[in-house]
């Protein structure tokens, strides 16, 4: 009973969320009451669980890179570079959108998909108003982009993280497994955006023209601190490319690096604070809390239980059935919980067995987790980051904006992914 109620708890949060009949927090916020209420989320699993309460890492991972990005924000480095890329596109806005999504899906794939579009959304936007070009199909492209780039790399994701500590799988197997269909997605994705939104990619011609008169060295307006802060930016990345060698987790390395510009710029916090997503934190902290909640019932494990119980030796179809089923899981619920849940499950069904076969279920439960996080405004962090920039900048992104073209791309993507998996690792192995 308690189990059932708990289930329906957490699809009325998620239809609230969904029809943004209330705030999106409030829901979050709700559905998290109620799993506390019911028993499946207490003080310990929701504060202290790595498997079913706040993704810390998660949050502090944003808070310090928002802080970071706000003081280069006080640079002008963000006008320099919107000007630098619009002029390099000629003022195009399709050619500007193809610039940026390539330059997102890359940096997704050495830093993590999160913190990119927190770098790449400030620039975003500025080129857009200085064109005059509608931002919100920039912003959904970026935010799909990261999600597909990020799923390249061991770093670009992290459930890619999760999944390579559980298969004993190094970067290297990454890049040479993951790497290629990426690159295979994105071309593929770049069709996807000619199609969904160059009609709707309209500019203004004089104001374009404008543009490429100015010279983006005019924008910084400040030398010194950009130099510093630059410093500091690169040093973050490389935290983040090593942390595997290092142990620092990307949170700790994006909180060392938001002190350090603090501490260098002698802002006041009113100006590196300005552009802290608080809403955005809330949302997640609530959102882990609530998925935890159902984590928690079994729901999840039962399902994989049962899956594995059919699918036997049957590999084609075992990744067949997981890279769909966890494209779908994780549009609905985060895909970092999902993934730590489902992981052990393919353990088990691929525990003393060699070979394509039994291998191709670690590339088809990464590939739906990641690709699948596109199809809704909630299934992947990248996402939700953005949608806060936008609403903050006056650009409004609801849920069913972003979910209309996200069941298109996310479905589009997964089956050319499975298409890779079972080409690779059946027809050609």
């Amino acid at each position: 009973m308690i189990t059932a109620l708990a289930v329906v708890a957490f699809l009325a949060a998620y239809i609230l969320i969904a029809t943004e009949r209330i705030h999106r927090v409030a829901a979050a916020f709700w559905g998290a009451a109620v799993m506390v209420v019911l028993g499946q989320v207490t003080s310990e699993s929701a504060f202290f669980s790595e498997e079913t309460g706040i993704e810390w890492n998660v949050i502090f991972l944003l808070l310090g890179m928002m802080i970071l990005v706000g003081v280069i924000k006080q640079t002008g480095a963000f006008e320099f570079l919107a000007i630098w890329s619009a002029k390099r596109a000629r003022g195009k806005p399709f050619r500007v959108m193809v610039m940026l999504v390539v330059i997102t899906a890359v940096a997704s794939a050495l830093l993590d998909n999160v913190t990119t579009v927190l770098l790449i959304a400030p620039v975003t936007l500025l080129v857009c108003d200085r064109i005059g070009a509608p931002a919100i199909p920039f912003l959904i492209s970026e935010a799909m982009a990261s999600n597909i780039g990020g799923a390249g790399t061991l770093i670009g994701d992290p459930p890619n993280i999760i999944i390579a500590s559980r298969a004993g799988l190094s970067f290297n197997d990454f890049l040479a497994h993951m790497l290629p269909v990426v690159v295979l997605l994105m071309v593929v994705f770049i069709g996807l955006m000619k199609l969904m939104f160059g009609k709707q990619l309209v500019y203004d011609a004089e104001r374009a023209a404008d543009l490429m008169r100015l010279s983006e060295k005019d924008a910084i307006h400040d030398p010194r601190l950009l130099i510093s802060s630059g410093v500091i930016l690169a040093g973050v990345m490389v935290g983040f490319v090593t942390h595997s060698i290092t142990g620092l987790d990307p949170s700790m390395v994006a909180l060392l690096g938001a002190g350090a510009a603090v501490a260098v710029s002698r802002l006041e916090p009113r100006d590196y604070l300005a552009d802290v997503e608080w809403s955005t934190l809330a949302f997640f902290a609530g959102l882990f809390v609530m998925v935890g909640g159902l984590v928690h019932t079994g729901i999840i494990a039962d399902m994989g239980d049962w899956l594995t119980a059919r699918l036997g030796t049957n590999w084609l179809l075992g990744s067949t059935v997981l890279i769909w089923i966890s494209g779908a899981l994780s549009a609905i619920v985060d895909n970092i919980p999902y993934v730590a849940t489902i992981s052990p499950l393919v353990a088990d069904l691929t525990h003393g067995t060699s070979g394509a076969g039994p291998e191709s279920l670690w590339w088809a439960l990464a590939l739906g987790a990641d690709l699948g996080g596109n199809a809704t405004a909630v299934g992947a962090s990248a996402n939700v980051v953005v949608i806060g920039i936008a609403a903050r900048n006056g650009h409004r992104i609801s849920f069913w904006t972003f979910t209309k073209y996200g069941l298109v791309v996310a479905s589009v993507t997964i089956a050319v992914a499975w298409a890779y998996v079972a080409l690779r690792y059946f027809a050609l192995a």
